[in-house]
């Protein structure tokens, strides 16, 4: 079984409790756990709302800065990735740089549209959170082969059709509806921000199952990073829709 998230995938679980089999089967406080990965989530979030709140008063938003916190982002997500043992320090280091990255932008469409979209955005996205969590602990959607191929798919034609518009913009050609205003655009928007959300059922479901597997204690940190990726991606899709949705109003 496979998670449309890579950091948070049973095979990179299994991968490191196979490797640390030694020492955690004869010390179980080097054994993962639900609550420190929770526990972790929370210091990561909270790492990057700091950030995101000193970057959006200090620092102005620029394309070179858009770009380079981006990359330097994806490059600390795929260390940790390859090599988990050093997540408790890359993963701190990504809620960082991608809190510089969400409080410039965020800065930028408050400037934009109004300062009110940022806080909205921020309260759907602990919606979105909130009701996945419900849903997932009450079974209502469950986590099956059927589920995790779905959604895995999905995310990577989206990732896919995200990399094949940012070559094209270099170019000057856009996607048609891709974040763009109108019924359509709304649509698509909608329809990837309800993938972005179905992804923390998997983030869910990787955490309890590393536990169980008896990951090694720094698979906290990695599910607690993969968990934070798949709320940033969130965010930003619901910041972007807000602002089509405000700029179609003000037409």
């Amino acid at each position: 079984m496979s998670s449309s998230n890579p950091f948070v995938g049973e095979k990179a679980f299994a991968k490191s409790a196979q490797q640390d089999l030694g020492i955690t089967k004869s010390n179980s406080e080097g054994l993962m756990t639900v609550q420190g990965a929770v526990n972790k989530s929370l210091i990561l979030t909270g790492i990057l709302i700091i950030t995101a709140l000193v970057s959006a008063v200090y620092i102005p938003f620029s394309m070179p800065l858009f770009y380079g916190t981006m990359f330097v982002g994806l490059g600390l997500s795929l260390v940790s990735f390859m090599k988990p043992t050093i997540a408790p320090i890359t993963a701190p280091l990504y809620a960082i740089v991608e809190g510089v990255f969400v409080g410039t932008i965020s800065y930028l469409f408050a400037q934009m549209i109004d300062p009110s979209i940022v806080l909205n955005a921020v309260l759907l996205t602990a919606l979105c959170l909130g009701s996945m969590l419900v849903a997932y602990k009450t079974g209502l959607i469950k986590a099956t082969k059927k589920f995790r191929a779905i959604i895995t798919t999905a995310t990577g034609a989206i990732m896919m059709i995200y990399l094949l518009s940012m070559v094209l913009r270099m170019f000057g050609i856009t996607i048609p509806y891709l974040h763009e205003g109108g019924a359509m655009g709304i649509g698509i928007s909608l329809f990837i921000i309800g993938i972005a959300s179905l992804n923390l059922i998997l983030d869910f479901d990787n955490i309890e199952r590393g536990a169980q597997m008896g990951a090694p204690k720094y698979m906290e940190w990695v599910s607690a990073l993969g968990l934070l990726i798949t709320l940033v991606w969130i965010y930003i899709e619901i910041l972007r829709l807000l602002a089509v949705i405000a700029a179609n109003s003000g037409d």
